[in-house]
C-alpha cells in the first residue's frame, strides 16, 4: 500500500508517522509548508519538499519586511501554487490513500485536488482543529465541504467526532487516537509522591493557552518553599511575566522555550518527578502532554474545553478540571486543595499511571494504527 501523508513539520506527527515504519508500507510525505527540508527523524519516509520556490529572489526578506506590496506581486511569480504541484506528487506516486493531519493548515490547501479524484481520503482532526474552526477562519460551509470529501475520520477525542457528525460527515469513523500515536512511558522515573516537589506549567499562552492566569493563580499562595517549578513551552511573554514577578524571582523555576527543543524522553523524565501538573486554555482537543504527565504519574489540574478533558478525567478523582479558564481564585483554590491531599494524589497516580499504559501505551497501539490503514480500500 502507498501511503500518502500530507502534514505541516511537527513532533507529533513524526512520532505518529514513525508508528508505520515496520508495517511494510510505501510512506511518502508532502510537507505543505515546505518549511522543514529533509527531517531526519524520519528519514525513512520518502519526503517532498524543496518545491515552493522558483526562485528565491535575493533580500526576499527584507522585501517582505519593508516592501510588502512589492513582495506580495513577487511571490506571485516566483512562488508555486501548493494544488499544481500536490497533484504532479498524486499523479507521479498514485497512492492508495492520501492522510492529512489538521483541517486548515493542511487539509483545505489540497481539497480542490483532492475533489478531482476519488482516492480514499483519510483526515486525522488536531487539537483546536473542528472544535474551534470558526475562530481559525473556516465557515462553517467550507468545513462541512471538506469533511463531505473525506471518506475516513480519525480524531484525538469522541468530542471531535460528534462535531464531526454536526456538520454532515457521515463516512467512516475509524477510531480515536492520540494524535501522536501513542504515549511512550518512561516508567523509571515515576516518583512516589514523597519525592515529588515540582509544580510543571505547560507554558502557552498565545490567545488560547492562558499559562500567565496559572501563574497569577499560584502568585496568591503561600507555599512550601520546598516546591519548585518547571515551565516547559513557554511563551515570549510567559518568560517575560516570569522574569518581571516579584513572586517567581524568588523561587526555583526552570523555564523552557516554547523555541526549544526539549527531547520527549527528557519531558517524560522531569514530569515523573512532578507533583502536579498545570494546563490551562480556552480551546484545545485531547492533549498529548496530559496524557504524558498523568503517564508519569504527575497529579493533573487541566481546564476542560468543550468537554474533552472529562473524556480521561473524572473531576476530583484522578485530577481536577478547571471550570473556568480564566478565574484566577478557582485556580489558585484547585492547586491548593491538590498540594493539601497526598492521598488523593497517591490514589490518582496509581490510577493514572495504570490508565494509560492500559489506553494510550505506545506498543499497545502500534499494530491498531498499522491495521486502521489495512482496513481502507482501494478505489480501483
Amino acid at each position: 500500500m502507498k501511503i500518502l501523508l500530507v502534514a505541516i513539520p511537527n513532533h507529533h506527527f513524526f512520532q505518529w508517522t514513525n508508528q508505520l515504519k515496520e508495517s511494510g508500507f510505501e510512506v511518502y510525505w508532502f510537507d505543505i509548508t515546505d518549511g522543514a527540508g529533509f527531517v531526519k527523524k524520519i528519514n525513512w519516509v520518502q519526503q517532498f519538499n524543496g518545491w515552493k520556490l522558483k526562485w528565491n529572489y535575493p533580500l526576499r526578506y527584507k522585501i517582505k519586511k519593508h516592501f510588502p506590496k512589492l513582495h506580495s506581486i513577487l511571490e506571485k511569480l516566483t512562488v508555486n501554487k501548493t494544488e499544481i504541484v500536490f497533484e504532479k506528487i498524486i499523479d507521479q506516486i498514485q497512492p492508495d490513500v492520501v492522510h492529512c493531519f489538521e483541517m486548515q493548515l493542511t487539509g483545505l490547501p489540497i481539497l480542490t485536488v483532492m475533489r478531482k479524484n476519488t482516492i480514499p481520503f483519510a483526515y486525522s482532526s488536531w487539537g483546536s482543529d473542528l472544535f474551534n474552526y470558526q475562530n481559525l477562519g473556516v465557515a462553517t460551509a467550507l468545513a462541512k465541504s471538506f469533511l463531505n470529501r473525506v471518506d475516513y475520520l480519525i480524531t484525538d477525542c469522541q468530542r471531535d467526532y460528534k462535531i464531526a457528525q454536526n456538520l454532515s460527515f457521515t463516512n467512516t469513523f475509524l477510531a480515536v487516537f492520540p494524535g501522536n500515536g501513542g504515549i511512550e512511558i518512561e516508567t523509571d522515573f515515576i516518583q512516589s509522591i514523597k519525592n515529588r516537589r515540582t509544580i510543571c506549567i505547560k507554558g502557552y499562552n498565545d490567545g488560547v493557552g492562558k499559562a500567565i492566569v496559572v501563574l497569577q493563580a499560584i502568585e496568591t499562595i503561600e507555599l512550601d518553599e520546598a516546591i519548585d517549578f518547571l515551565i516547559f513551552s513557554a511563551d515570549d511573554v510567559v518568560e517575560k511575566y516570569l522574569k518581571d514577578s516579584d513572586y517567581f524571582r524568588n523561587k526555583k523555576v526552570e523555564i523552557i522555550s516554547r523555541k526549544s527543543f526539549l527531547p520527549n524522553k527528557l519531558l517524560l523524565q522531569k514530569l515523573g518527578s512532578c507533583q502536579l501538573y498545570i494546563a490551562n486554555s480556552i480551546s484545545d482537543g485531547l492533549p498529548n502532554a496530559l496524557l504524558e504527565a498523568m503517564g508519569m504519574g504527575a497529579f493533573p489540574i487541566q481546564s476542560n474545553p468543550g468537554q474533552v478533558t472529562e473524556e480521561v478525567i473524572t473531576d476530583a478523582k484522578n485530577g481536577y478540571l478547571i471550570k473556568n479558564p480564566l478565574d484566577v481564585k478557582d485556580i489558585a483554590l484547585l492547586i491548593e486543595k491538590a498540594l493539601e491531599n497526598d492521598s488523593l494524589r497517591a490514589k490518582s497516580q496509581d490510577y493514572n499511571v495504570n490508565f494509560i499504559q492500559k489506553n494510550y501505551n505506545r506498543n499497545e497501539l502500534q499494530a491498531k494504527i498499522v491495521n486502521i490503514y489495512s482496513t481502507i480500500k482501494p478505489t480501483y
